[in-house]
């Protein structure tokens, strides 16, 4: 809507909130306010199954200043913000709350430093991830957070839903490598922490506060990231097993054999894989027959020829256990690319699937076999024509349950959901194990959280946010 639209009333509701973003128009300029017909469809929605709305306006600072001057302005005209990333969450989280401003980091971006003794790279919010990696790369250093998303995904985002991906096993979620960062509260006070120091216990360590809090508490806008040492060798192996019982043997021989050299276990089965290799356009199944279960184990080493040699002796040791059906092992980076292109490939297989809800649950790694089996049984019984495939992070317990929606509508959502986390908590399992909460989790956290901690949560988002300003609607 046009600013010279608010004085008539409309959406806006009064000159109040007429007057809030007159100040917002000059405090962040042409570029940095849009509204109306200038507010691209981008902006309606994040990447899950809620319905697109639209902002009352779209806020692009470019500046932390910037940041700071638009909810400084929001907070004293009681304007809800949602903030935007790079729209890729799957949960709601970034579908802005109905009449609020809509809060992008796109023009937030940029890699300011990469410091080679320190090991570390700072960013702004808004920096895609995979423009991370490549930065660090280009320095001889890793990035380690790695997902499917890596080019829309930001460093903001990544941040406030604490994002796991595919090498949690070896290098931790997201938190692990966040050692300082720069965040806005929602009456504009800028908390800057910007630490490179690995020990610093002077006091709790605020930051944390930030990571996983989903905008919730405050935005992002800068953050020190830890870089790992680049590998000098990569291993990649993909494995057909009969069940789920030899892939976990595997594990245990993988973690004893190459130790902290394994650097990820990925689990996709059969329903997965079929979907995949029949569906999507260049993912060949590369095995003769079908098998149980289909492994990507990585490894990450320093010396080739004894990383190398210590992976085909690993691979050769599950051979002869009777652990494998077959094997294939990678001969070149186009390899690599391929056996990995099958296990990215989920968001491929979505107009197969139809109408479906997307789950990441997290469950005690013991468990992950015998809780796909249940959630398979319980499917089937409570809605047996929905279709479900599974694959996940198995080492790690982060198990990804797609499945099909077979009543069009609310209620035909709300039904697969009850099952899968029904079958979720009687694992004592979590809702969510790298994609957050957002606003389609929301119903659901008790599943996981007690109220005792429900509570602490609303706590603290009064203490830090008392208008309830920031992303309203989502988490809690």
């Amino acid at each position: 809507m046009p600013v010279a639209d608010l004085q008539r009333g409309g959406e806006m509701n009064g000159r109040g909130e007429a007057q809030a973003f007159l100040e917002l128009r000059a405090a962040l300029g042409p570029s940095g306010y849009l509204d109306g017909d200038d507010i691209p469809p981008r902006n309606h929605a994040d990447a899950s199954v809620l319905p697109p709305q639209g902002p009352l306006a779209v806020l692009r600072p470019a500046s932390t200043d910037e940041v700071s001057a638009a909810l400084a302005i929001a907070s004293r005209h009681h304007l809800a913000v949602t903030v935007q990333g790079g729209l890729t969450g799957l949960c709601g989280g970034a579908t802005p709350a109905p009449g609020s401003l809509a809060l992008s980091l796109e023009r937030l971006t940029g890699i300011k430093e990469i410091d080679g003794r320190a090991m570390t790279l700072t960013a702004r919010a808004g920096t895609p991830l995979e423009a991370m990696q490549r930065a660090a790369e280009a320095e001889g250093f890793l990035f380690p957070v790695d997902f499917g998303a890596r080019g829309t995904a930001t460093a903001g985002g990544i941040v406030s839903t604490n994002a796991g991906g595919n090498r949690v096993l070896r290098y931790g979620m997201t938190r692990a490598s966040v050692i300082g960062l720069e965040a806005v509260l929602a009456d504009g006070t800028v908390i800057g922490s910007l630490n490179k120091m690995l020990k610093n216990n002077a006091g709790p360590d605020l930051k944390q506060m930030f990571v996983g809090s989903e905008g919730l508490l405050g935005v992002v806008t800068r953050v020190v990231f830890a870089l790992q040492p680049l590998p000098r060798w990569t291993g990649l192996a993909l494995v057909a097993v009969r069940d789920f019982e030899a892939a976990a043997d595997i594990l245990a021989s993988a973690r004893a054999d190459l130790g902290p050299t394994l650097s990820a276990f990925e689990v996709m089965w059969p329903d997965y894989w079929t979907m995949v290799t029949a569906n999507v356009p260049g993912r060949r199944d590369p095995f003769d027959g079908g098998h149980g279960l289909y492994l990507l184990v990585e490894g990450h080493g320093r010396d080739a020829t004894r990383d190398g040699a210590a992976f085909e002796a690993f691979l050769e040791g599950i051979y002869e256990a009777g652990l494998v059906e077959d094997a294939m092992l990678a001969q070149s980076l186009s390899d690599m690319e391929a056996f990995w292109a099958i296990r990215d490939a989920s968001a491929e297989i979505e107009p197969v699937l139809g109408d479906h809800e997307s789950f990441d649950v997290g469950l005690p790694p013991s468990e992950v076999g015998r809780f796909v089996d249940a959630c398979r049984v319980a499917l089937a019984r409570e809605l047996p024509a929905s279709r479900a495939v599974f694959f996940g992070h198995a080492a790690d317990g982060n198990i990804h349950v797609m499945a099909s929606v077979p009543e069009p509508g609310p209620h035909g959502h709300h039904a697969v959901e009850s099952v899968v986390y029904g079958v979720t908590r009687s694992f004592s399992g979590s809702v969510s194990a790298e994609h957050g909460i957002g606003a389609l989790k929301r119903g659901w956290l008790a599943h996981s959280r007690s109220s005792a901690e429900i509570a602490l949560m609303k706590r603290l988002k009064a203490a830090v946010d008392p208008k309830g300003l920031l992303n309203p609607g989502k988490v809690i």
